[in-house]
């Protein structure tokens, strides 16, 4: 018996509406938190956000479920752009970063993709996979309240320093338990959806316990019910495109890492069928459109990915129609209010799940291929990789007057990909 939903099955309108909704909550902290950072309008970013998924499952002709979000590995390129040359130039950066993906995309489909497959062996891939999921680990933890030193006035406004630690916990613990309890044991529907049912239960516990601060309840309650988000046009500066394309080569590894995710937990290779070159250039039009409307740039996002790999719910409509209600939501300012204020250890009680759930899919991938590390070369770019990934490891690289910083993810994935060319086969004592 079936136990999961492909990717081109369709579910009743009633079903796919939690799970959407579901999806929409997996990726709605990280969507609105880049906005908040650079200067940009979070319900632009939602709608965003939803219309860019819209553009790459049209682009992936349905048949590769992925949402794309707010990338934070533009959060310092795009704070440094508008402060030199303000908002509306910054937003030529990240179109330019799209046409960026636009033109690797034109390249993958006319001399494949066998060049790629030599440049990210199963090592490389499951190293970087186990990375992108333990680099979030902090995040998870601090949102969580269990990392005593977040609770400082440098890392979160007075407003939430008023709510103690404990009162985290309790939250963060709730929602944990709740999505543990209903990922094991819930039956049917309930059963794929533990998710949602974590978010809301963790929700409603903040509030009855106090957990959310008196000004995020009066927001909510003053936030109109219909708001059009604000709309901010580009203008083409070339200093501001000079400084941030250089970011879109890493975040490409980064997306092709998320591929390389989700053949494992949907049992497909998606750089075949639709091909790697289109989801590629989903992400890269995404980007675009984004850059245009006033939007942060887009990327794939592994908390979705989490997503389906504990529902076991693939279907390319289910995430159309979370894409679906980012764009209503990001209309309704009541709405957009709820989800701006949902309690930080809600988040990370989900994200403790999530996250950790992206870095086994990694230890899955050397399993699965059969690494050998028995073998020299697998066994350094492993170690190298996750050391430097997880370790925080940064690079400055100087454009003009300015540094671009490569680090975490990106700079272990540019690293890995180096050693692989470099390194041969077999080491010398191996021969």
């Amino acid at each position: 018996m079936k136990n999961y939903i492909d990717v081109e099955e369709k579910l009743p309108i009633l079903k796919t509406l939690p799970l959407s909704f579901q999806h929409l909550f997996a990726m709605i902290g990280a969507t609105i938190l880049v906005p908040m950072l650079t200067g940009l309008s979070p319900s632009m970013a939602l709608f965003g956000s939803g219309v860019g998924t819209l553009i790459y499952i049209l682009c992936t002709k349905a048949k590769l479920p992925a949402y794309v979000g707010s990338s934070f590995a533009f959060i310092f390129p795009m704070q440094l752009a508008s402060s030199l040359y303000g908002v509306n130039s910054m937003l030529s950066g990240i179109i330019a970063s799209g046409l960026v993906y636009v033109i690797v995309a034109i390249i993958i489909k006319y001399i494949g993709v066998n060049w790629l497959n030599k440049l990210l062996p199963s090592s490389v891939v499951g190293s970087v996979v186990i990375v992108i999921g333990l680099s979030l680990a902090g995040v998870a933890i601090n949102w969580a309240g269990l990392n005593p030193s977040y609770f400082s006035k440098e890392n979160m406004s007075h407003i939430l320093l008023q709510i103690p630690r404990y009162k985290w916990i309790i939250v963060c613990l709730v929602t944990l338990g709740t999505g543990i309890v209903g990922t094991m044991y819930f039956k049917g529907f309930l059963g794929v959806i533990p998710i949602l049912i974590a978010m809301v239960t963790g929700y409603v516990s903040a509030l009855i316990i106090g957990a959310i601060p008196e000004a995020s309840i009066k927001e909510i309650l003053n936030a109109p019910w219909f708001a059009i988000p604000q709309f901010t046009l580009p203008k083409w500066n070339w200093n501001a495109v000079i400084l941030m394309v250089p970011v879109s080569f890493v975040t490409l590894a980064e997306h092709i890492g998320h591929v390389y995710v989700t053949n494992n937990i949907v049992g497909r290779d998606f750089t075949k069928e639709p091909g790697l070159h289109r989801s590629i250039l989903g992400d890269g039009l995404a980007t675009c459109f984004a850059g245009i409307i006033g939007a942060p740039p887009n990327t794939t996002y592994g908390e979705n990915v989490g997503v389906m790999a504990i529902t076991r719910i693939y279907s390319v409509w289910v995430i159309g129609g979370a894409g679906v209600l980012a764009v209503i939501l990001s209309m309704i300012g009541k709405v957009t209010a709820i989800l701006k204020n949902i309690p930080l250890p809600v988040m990370g009680g989900v994200s403790i799940m999530l996250f950790g759930i992206i870095a086994s899919s990694g230890f899955r991938v050397f399993v699965e291929d059969k690494v050998d590390f028995s073998k020299k070369k697998n066994l350094i770019l492993c170690s190298v990789i996750i050391v430097l990934g997880i370790g925080g490891a940064q690079l400055d690289i100087p454009v003009g007057s300015v540094n671009i910083k490569v680090t975490g993810v990106a700079l272990a994935t540019l690293v890995g990909i180096i050693l692989n060319l470099i390194l041969p086969e077999m080491g010398a004592s191996e021969e």
